[in-house]
């Protein structure tokens, strides 16, 4: 199994381009989400160290952006617990999936977590800054300043783009990113 990780600034076409490959994807934030919904263990633990901000299950997503506004300490707070559970997830989908060619790992903080492998594939998403956004305004929860937030805890975008095998340039037209993901695929195999 070859694993790829797709990495790049928030915004820029990750999920988008992962879902283009046709194989198995592990998407963190969609994991995220359920955890939120659906673990009520996540739930007591992030009110055992944030009780001012989670009161309720399950867990809401503009209770955990309030957290991280008003501090940005609760956010290196809640990844800590999230990651923990994002990581026994993503174990689960790679064994469930390890007799398949490629399986893809969608997830944001995939180089600062150091989910990544020595030999994993790496594709670095690119696209325009007014492109990026221009969607990220479309987004139901869009906040300028708690995407300032998780921007700080990443790493430098030039420095993603140098660890990466490969860049594809995102401009959200399947037939493009398809061509651009074949010929990746031709190259890793």
């Amino acid at each position: 199994m070859i694993r790829i990780g797709i990495i790049g600034d928030i915004g820029s076409g990750k999920s988008f381009i992962a879902k283009n490959f046709g194989y198995p994807v592990f998407n963190a934030d969609l994991e995220v989400g359920k955890l939120y919904k659906k673990n009520k263990k996540i739930f007591f633990k992030l009110k055992k160290i944030l009780p001012k901000y989670f009161n309720t299950y399950p867990i809401k997503k503009d209770e955990v952006s309030q957290a991280i506004l008003d501090n940005k300490n609760n956010l290196v707070k809640i990844v800590k617990i999230i990651h923990f559970e994002v990581r026994k997830k993503m174990n689960t989908f790679l064994k469930k999936n390890k007799n398949k060619k490629f399986v893809i790992l969608d997830i944001p903080l995939l180089l600062e977590n150091k989910i990544n492998k020595k030999n994993d594939v790496l594709i670095f998403v690119q696209s325009g800054k007014n492109e990026i956004l221009k969607r990220l305004r479309k987004r139901k929860n869009f906040n300028r300043k708690l995407m300032n937030k998780f921007r700080n805890i990443q790493l430098p975008i030039d420095y993603k783009k140098k660890k990466s095998n490969f860049i594809i340039k995102n401009n959200f037209t399947k037939r493009s990113v398809k061509v651009q993901i074949n010929n990746i695929l031709k190259n890793i195999k």
